[in-house]
């Protein structure tokens, strides 16, 4: 099978993505992307390990449904770790659930999303906490970064706390692009924060924040 290559509201460096464990995300989060499109039952993709992943790509493994969740099955995780192993490539693995993070191929890196440091239990569904993200991701030797998105209203002292102590290489920032009427913070607040965070982080502004600033 051909490697996806990474489009739409990606990460700007992530050149492909690859996907194994397909369907509708265990964490359920009611702005999800993939929500636009009728899911599946989650299922393990047997023909996605035939993909050869080539080399010097960038890929976000899980970029539509996080491989990391509390009822995936670890047996599962590590037929995909396997496979990543056989090639010589950067890994970008994010999650909501980064206390599930195991040994990783060399050259990865983990993240995790923080929209907010608020538990909108109606909005997040099933997805950890923001606080447990943030102590789980902090515990990590591995390079780290942190996607605030789709930004959400916040406590600016606190969540500029949590990043300083993840110490992340970045921190991408954007904002909700699906109308989904999130609690959203006032244009001061989000320049406050990009400002306090490119004291000690790079910060990567996508396109949909100019909304908000």
């Amino acid at each position: 099978m051909a490697l996806n290559k990474s489009r739409g509201n990606m990460y700007p460096f992530v050149s492909h993505t690859w996907n194994v464990i397909k369907g509708k995300c265990p964490h359920d989060c009611s702005y999800c992307y993939m929500k636009r499109y009728k899911q599946p039952e989650l299922h393990f993709d047997e023909k996605e390990l035939k993909t050869d992943l080539g080399s010097g790509n960038t890929i976000f493994v899980g970029s539509s449904c996080d491989m990391w969740a509390k009822c995936i099955a670890f047996t599962w995780i590590d037929r995909i770790l396997d496979h990543c192993e056989m090639y010589w490539n950067d890994y970008l693995f994010q999650s909501k659930n980064p206390s599930r993070f195991k040994k990783l191929p060399f050259s990865s890196m983990i993240g995790t999303t923080i929209e907010t440091d608020i538990h909108y239990e109606d909005i997040m569904a099933n997805a950890p906490v923001p606080m447990s993200r943030y102590l789980a991701l902090m515990q990590y030797s591995y390079p780290k970064m942190v996607s605030i998105e789709p930004i959400m209203d916040f406590n600016l002292e606190t969540i500029i706390h949590w990043i300083r102590d993840i110490k992340p290489e970045f921190v991408s920032i954007g904002a909700d692009s699906g109308n989904n009427h999130l609690p959203e913070p006032s244009s001061d607040k989000v320049k406050a924060l990009i400002e306090a965070l490119k004291e000690f982080t790079e910060v990567k502004i996508k396109d949909n924040l100019k909304r908000l600033l």
